[in-house]
């Protein structure tokens, strides 16, 4: 999808109703959703393999020139005929968001085009080491797809990691990760995150009902969670800055973990890593990617502050 950000100013409520009138002065594009997630995959140094479906339309084009200027192909995009590109617009006015407008389609995939994108994979499967499905509850990641997608990565032996939708969070099954908000953790398993007994019926309880090997429960301002198959949940603070836009967090999260993953890191070193990569992120306005140098520097950051003293793990000397 397309992440597009109008900029302004506001001086005046609009005499036709009670809104502000926002004067545009600049805009931009970025590449969001899962275009986002190969971003910063790209901008840690990985080499991203891009699935996914857009429209036959000028948002299309646009995207794929974007993706042009992040060396990311946009061979393994799938054209519909029938729905049109995601665009997001964001206005913007003195560093606060006014309105969010969303043009998208999300009916159910026709099985020519569940097929197309299912052949894409498949043909790339033998030379990956990990999948991040980046499901954004469009229409996209139908029950029958994803099933497949999983069938093959057990069977392959590869990585798979999950941002998942809430309504579609039971379909994720024996996946390697899962990366919900605590809002999404909480309306998957049926029980409000409010105190840490709640976290904890949940992290585990989601764990155990999905039989995935870990769930990374993102909880804002108080960090994240991460509860693993046979092992002690590990906690991990969110470190100080000031939040000016948490748009693409979650994709700065995921991609992040990932790397670090495929890097050799276990799951706690790569939390460790995709809260460092979710701090960069919230201190810029829009979507943002960050680079190993900048997760270097705010790890380090972090160990010198005492910052993650307070993760109760083992393998937290490893950073």
């Amino acid at each position: 999808m397309l992440d597009e950000y109008l900029f302004g100013s506001v001086s005046r409520i609009s005499p036709e109703a009670p809104v502000p009138v926002v004067e545009i002065t600049s805009s931009r594009r970025l590449l969001g959703g899962a275009a986002n997630v190969a971003a910063n995959t790209r901008s840690l140094g990985d080499e991203p393999i891009l699935i996914g479906l857009v429209g036959e339309d000028e948002a299309s084009v646009k995207l794929t020139q974007l993706l042009k200027q992040r060396n990311i192909s946009s061979k393994y995009l799938v054209n519909d005929k029938s729905r049109q590109t995601t665009i997001k617009t964001r206005v913007i006015a003195h560093s606060q968001q006014v309105v969010r407008t969303d043009r998208e389609d999300r009916h159910v995939l026709s099985p020519d085009i569940e097929n197309k994108l299912l052949k894409r994979f498949i043909s790339v499967a033998d030379s990956i080491q990990a999948v991040i499905v980046s499901d954004y509850g469009k229409g996209v990641i139908a029950k029958s797809l994803l099933e497949r997608v999983i069938e093959v990565c057990l069977q392959k032996d590869i990585f798979i990691a999950v941002d998942p939708k809430e309504t579609n969070f039971h379909n994720y099954r024996q996946v390697s990760v899962i990366t919900p908000n605590h809002h999404e953790a909480g309306f998957a398993y049926g029980q409000r995150i409010v105190s840490e007994t709640d976290l904890m019926d949940v992290g585990t309880g989601l764990l155990k009902k999905l039989k995935a090997k870990s769930i990374l429960i993102t909880r804002g301002a108080d960090g994240m969670s991460l509860f693993q198959d046979g092992a002690e949940p590990t906690h991990i603070p969110a470190f100080a800055r000031k939040v000016f836009d948490v748009t693409g967090a979650g994709d700065t999260v995921i991609a992040s973990f990932v790397a670090a993953i495929c890097s050799g890191a276990d799951l706690v070193e790569a939390s460790i890593v995709a809260n460092a990569g979710a701090g960069i992120t919230v201190a810029e306005v829009g979507t943002a990617t960050v680079t190993v140098p900048q997760l270097k520097r705010e790890l380090e950051r972090n160990i010198k502050n005492g910052n993650l003293a307070a993760a109760s793990t083992s393998g937290i000397h490893h950073v």
